[in-house]
């Protein structure tokens, strides 16, 4: 299969939409919260991890986790939608799990004051963020499945 052709495949996949659901509903509340409540979830959180420009990058965050949280929910555009949200998981786990690893700030971005520092405690604080970059590589990998505008727009059966 070639690359463009994969690129707009929606998949084999029947239950696709389970992840699809689960990754769909916390990015778009996730990403509204950001937008709602500035200044604990959103440019104020953002500003004490020592994220740049935090008053502009937090809604532009909060608006793409939204706008692609639902275009995965609803499998449309769902490999392209996938992509910021890996990159936002990822720079989520460098900006704020890395400093907690290292029980200490790194390059720009700030530890949270903890109980306690290192693998563990990272490995506790990290577990969503692992969890959702996880479900973003699916979809990236595997598509949005059958039960999906993706599939409607590719001309897949949808059968059970």
């Amino acid at each position: 299969m070639s690359m463009g052709k994969w690129w707009s495949s929606a998949g084999d996949g029947r239950w696709n939409i389970l992840i699809r659901a689960s990754l769909g509903f916390v990015f778009i509340l996730e990403g509204y919260q950001k937008l709602a409540y500035p200044e604990i979830l959103g440019a104020g959180r953002f500003a004490k991890i020592g994220i740049p420009l935090a008053d502009v990058m937090a809604p532009f965050v909060g608006v793409t986790e939204f706008l692609c949280g639902a275009l995965i929910l609803i499998g449309f555009l769902a490999r392209v939608a996938a992509v910021p949200l890996i990159i936002i998981m990822l720079v989520a786990l460098l900006s704020t799990k890395l400093p907690i690893l290292l029980g200490h700030d790194w390059l720009i971005f700030h530890v949270r004051d903890l109980d306690r520092y290192g693998f563990l405690s990272m490995t506790h604080e990290a577990r969503t963020d692992v969890a959702m970059l996880l479900e973003a590589l699916f979809i990236l990998l595997c598509g949005a499945g059958r039960w999906s505008f993706d599939a409607t727009r590719s001309g897949q059966d949808r059968a059970f």
